[in-house]
């Protein structure tokens, strides 16, 4: 086989999609020996994601999320000769493959299109019901989007398989003498409760300062609140809540965080504040898992499927049963130590090499 993989959104906008496609790469070097990946970068990307003998890097010019890209990319893939061409990133080209599977992460943008921006509603939008019907197989991150697809663009069942997201195996619990070093440089208190994701609506961080300051009202001791992540669509509202609230000596940013300070600031949380209005599978609720960290999440979409018993499952629009949740959490040392235990041996389970082998399971369904 002859595939192709598209990693250029690695280049333009790091997070849950890039880091997808980067450990799909990865595993895939060392599942399938046989193949030729072909694994298409942006031109000027300086990361390059071919980590084995079988696999190449493909520089293109088509930029991600370019209005053009569904006809420009195909021209630029042509001379490959691919037989199937994966978009982890939802919207496939026009050609560039005799087989096409996407990847279908969620379906926010119909859930709640107010929390994205005219320019992103329109790229999404505009394309999802082609895109879905065009490609020849889509993969999901859970059951509730492959519910969402089928509900909602009525997607046959049989053109859709779950493959759930993994952890990687350095996000685990951390002795204090890991943590501390890194709880010195960014400034982390010895106590604080953690939120990790992009700051935009959809995480419902409203929510969760209405919920911290109610949970200071009743709880004057609580620990500080510890937002970290990188700035999203329409965020300016976030910042000036904080203001609003009182709550900026109680609020601590940490912007842009390298990725390997992450294991240590989770494990030096108390606990994980993911109280989304949607998401389709809630990463950093299983990376806090996996290092000892109970999650207070959302009771909707993906994130049950994830957290199962390991956490507090919450109403994201109840800012009460958010902060009731954070107090039981942190006054109840037990209930605490209880769900970090589940927590880890619940995402042992998941693994990105089980993700990975599920895809080129369906690679090889698609060319059969």
């Amino acid at each position: 086989m002859r595939v192709g993989i598209d990693v250029r959104l690695d280049y333009y906008r790091p997070g849950g999609i890039a880091e997808y496609a980067r450990h799909l790469v990865d595993e895939l070097a060392t599942l399938d020996r046989e193949t030729a990946y072909y694994v298409i970068h942006h031109f000027r990307a300086r990361d390059t994601l071919a980590p084995g003998a079988n696999v190449k890097r493909v520089n293109t010019i088509t930029p991600s999320h370019h209005r053009l890209e569904r006809w420009t990319l195909p021209l630029e893939l042509r001379r490959y000769r691919l037989d199937l061409l994966h978009s982890p990133d939802v919207i496939p080209p026009q050609g560039g493959a005799r087989r096409q599977v996407i990847t279908v992460h969620d379906l926010h943008f119909l859930h709640y299109p107010a929390f994205m921006t005219a320019a992103s509603r329109r790229y999404y939008n505009d394309q999802i019901a082609w895109a879905v019907r065009h490609a020849d197989h889509i993969l999901v991150d859970s059951q509730a989007t492959r519910d969402d697809l089928g509900n909602l663009l009525s997607v046959p069942g049989d053109k859709m398989t779950v493959h759930m997201l993994g952890v990687d195996p350095d996000f685990r619990p951390l002795p204090p003498a890991a943590i501390e070093p890194v709880r010195a440089r960014l400034g982390l208190p010895g106590s604080y409760i953690l939120f990790v994701g992009t700051f935009e609506p959809r995480k419902n961080i409203p929510g969760l300062l209405d919920a911290y300051r109610a949970l200071r009202q009743d709880l004057p001791d609580a620990p500080p609140l510890v937002l970290v992540g990188r700035r999203g669509w329409l965020y300016d509202d976030i910042f000036q809540q904080v203001n609003a609230l009182g709550l900026a000596p109680h609020v601590i940013w940490i912007e842009n965080a390298v990725r390997d300070d992450l294991p240590a600031i989770y494990s030096g949380a108390d606990v994980l504040a993911l109280p989304s209005h949607y998401e389709g599978f809630g990463l950093t609720a299983l990376e806090a898992m996996a290092c000892g960290t109970p999650p207070v999440a959302a009771n909707r979409s993906s994130l049950p499927e994830v957290v199962g018993d390991a956490g507090l499952l919450v109403d994201p629009d109840d800012p009460a049963a958010i902060s009731g949740a954070l107090q039981a959490l942190l006054v109840d040392d037990s209930l605490r130590a209880e769900l970090g235990r589940a927590g880890v041996t619940r995402a042992a389970a998941f693994t990105w090499r089980r993700t990975a082998e599920i895809a080129l399971d369906v690679y090889r369904l698609c060319l059969e």
